[in-house]
């Protein structure tokens, strides 16, 4: 992927990210913690990786068909909302920071999932998924939103289901993002 422009940064917007399994309640937590966060003054975005095939186009609509027919950059726009799909044609998947980069001016970044990535995080873990936690063994796990208390750490941690408590994480753990691109 070439390099993006200048990073569209302004001064103060901050960035966290959630990790944890699939099924851990990543996305339910999301969905609970944007109003939160919104209700406080904060504009926030959110970048989710996906770690299979997805498509956010309809088969048989126009711009699905501007993508099948080889278009690398789909733009499709309305009054109410415009979306830009570009399909790598076997280039390789943009990292973090050039994706962070594609995106308008926020107050808050919140990524999910690039649990592999440095970025401090949260991470999102919920017992009866039966995976192992992730904060024994990454150092950039910060605090942790789960449905139990974390075994031996003295990591900060909220309820999974107590939105405004994990909106507190997350606002004393976000970072700089420009200082986080480096």
């Amino acid at each position: 992927m070439p390099p993006g422009p200048a990073l569209p940064y302004t001064p103060g917007m901050q960035l966290i990210g959630l990790a944890g399994w699939s099924g851990a309640g990543k996305t339910t937590l999301l969905t609970r913690l944007i109003p939160c966060l919104a209700r406080r003054g904060l504009g926030v975005s959110t970048l989710k990786h996906a770690h299979h095939r997805f498509d956010v186009d309809m088969p048989g609509k126009d711009s699905w068909k501007h993508r099948e027919a080889g278009a690398r950059q789909v733009l499709v726009a309305s009054e109410q909302r415009w979306a830009l799909m570009t399909e790598l044609r076997g280039a390789p998947e943009p990292d973090l920071r050039f994706l962070l980069s594609r995106l308008s001016p926020v107050d808050l970044v919140i990524v999910e999932g690039f649990k592999r990535d440095s970025l401090p995080k949260i991470e999102v873990h919920r017992v009866e998924n039966g995976k192992p936690w992730l904060h024994p063994e990454d150092p950039r796990i910060a605090a942790i939103a789960s449905d139990v208390r974390p075994p031996a750490t003295d990591l900060p941690w909220a309820p999974l289901d107590d939105a405004d408590s994990v909106a507190d994480l997350v606002q004393r753990f976000a970072v700089d993002a420009a200082a986080w691109m480096g």
